[in-house]
């Protein structure tokens, strides 16, 4: 097992590392264009960063069990296989009850702020985007999980990074959309 020495490690986490760090700037450059709406709607500048995490962390969630799964020798078979299987739907669950409790919590702190955003816009929005990062990041989450232990490189070190940025991405996506859908953005 080279990827648990020195260079086997900086030889194996050095790309995944420019490559986060480009998803990043990416999604910087794509909160650039979000501005206007999240100055007008202070409640989804609120919000934005709570879903960002639902996606990254319950995609890395999902990473590192099946990462461990791997290590075990419990997911040789992608398809109809029970660990990959209750692997997502726990991390469907979290992620759904989580954009939930978010959502009305950060209706409360809306109401206490003064904002005037509607329960349904917040709650829209984040269903939005919780479905995208159950369509998306999980499913690249378990496709990249597949092929990183097939080819031999850990999954801990090579998925747990991509997924957490693609989180991030999913997420900007998803408020980009949601604000076009409730007509608070328009493509210029």
């Amino acid at each position: 097992m080279t990827y648990y020495t020195v260079r086997g490690l900086v030889k194996n986490g050095l790309p995944i590392l420019f490559v986060t760090c480009f998803m990043a700037i990416f999604v910087g450059l794509l909160l650039r264009y979000q501005e206007d709406v999240l100055i007008e709607y202070p409640t989804l500048l609120i919000l934005m960063p709570v879903l960002l995490k639902i996606g990254g962390d319950t995609g890395s969630m999902l990473a590192s069990r099946l990462s461990s799964a791997y290590h075990l020798g419990l997911s040789s078979k992608i398809r109809k296989n029970p660990v990959v299987r209750n692997s997502v739907i726990a991390a469907v669950i979290v992620a759904v009850f989580s954009g939930i409790f978010i959502s009305l919590v950060i209706y409360v702190i809306n109401i206490y702020l003064g904002y005037g955003t509607s329960l349904f816009l917040i709650m829209s929005v984040s269903a939005i985007v919780v479905t995208f990062d159950i369509l998306i990041v999980y499913s690249v989450t378990v496709g990249l999980s597949y092929i990183s232990h097939k080819a031999g490189l850990d999954p801990d070190d090579t998925v747990i990074p991509v997924v957490a940025s693609l989180g991030d991405l999913v997420g900007v996506v998803g408020m980009m959309i949601s604000a076009i859908l409730f007509g608070l953005y328009f493509l210029n």
